[in-house]
């Protein structure tokens, strides 16, 4: 355990005592898969207290963690989470560059904000959608002006007007066992060998929770990240073929 984890579990205790002695909901900042996956590992530690993640949208990566010591609150959609949505659109589409993550995310960057108060960055045909904190949210949306060479206009939107279809490709293949290193081999086109030292690695993320083990057996809807690589929700099996392999369904976020 390095320096850097201990003060984030430091901080996780901390948050999670003062939202059971206050009975208040106390919320992190943004928290990426490892940092989700470090308060997995030591929730046990937080029994006390009731807690709920959320990033805006229901399949948002980076999150925002609620630790709940409001004993009034059962329900992760009860919660008030500090999350506005930004809408970043180019004030003329046809003179556009073709915009991509990295440089919506490189131009909100450098209006001097912490990646940390960030959330998820959506795009559809050169449309951003950021979440990101309440607390900055007015700051950028006055303040971001320019991505890449494309001048933009920017709005804050309220979570009703936000309607989110991922682009996914539908990809099908046939395995000999419903094992994590099989299922990636067909997400990612490549063989299982190769996708080992990511699993052992660290970089394979299921539900925000890191696994470790190749052959780990993945649930129907569970949404697999991988870093460097991509993010698929495992859609589950299909037929088995006659010589005994498993039809496996995968959508992979395009």
């Amino acid at each position: 355990m390095d320096k850097d984890e201990q003060i984030l579990r430091k901080r996780y205790q901390d948050l999670a005592t003062a939202a059971d002695q206050r009975g208040i909901c106390v919320f992190t900042d943004f928290l990426n898969l490892n940092e989700q996956n470090i308060f997995y590992s030591m929730k046990h530690e937080l029994s006390m207290i009731k807690y709920f993640t959320y990033g805006g949208y229901s399949q948002a990566e980076r999150k925002i963690l609620c630790f709940c010591g409001d004993y009034d609150i059962s329900d992760e959609t009860d919660v008030d989470y500090p999350i506005r949505c930004v809408k970043i659109i180019p004030t003329n589409k046809k003179f556009s560059d073709t915009l991509t993550h990295r440089d919506f995310l490189g131009a909100i960057l450098n209006l001097g904000l912490d990646r940390s108060k960030i959330g998820d960055i959506l795009i559809n045909e050169n449309e951003g959608y950021l979440f990101c904190s309440t607390s900055i949210s007015s700051f950028i949306a006055d303040n971001l002006n320019k991505v890449k060479h494309t001048v933009v206009s920017c709005s804050l939107i309220e979570a009703q007007d936000f309607d989110y279809r991922p682009n996914v490709k539908e990809l099908t293949g046939t395995v000999s066992s419903v094992r994590l290193d099989s299922i990636l081999s067909v997400a990612f086109q490549t063989s299982r060998s190769s996708l080992i030292g990511l699993i052992e690695g660290g970089k394979v993320f299921v539900n925000g929770k890191e696994v470790i083990s190749n052959s780990y057996t993945l649930k129907e809807q569970d949404i697999v990240s991988v870093r460097g690589m991509g993010k698929f929700i495992y859609q589950g099996t299909s037929k088995v073929t006659k010589k005994g392999r498993i039809g496996v369904k995968i959508s992979l976020y395009v």
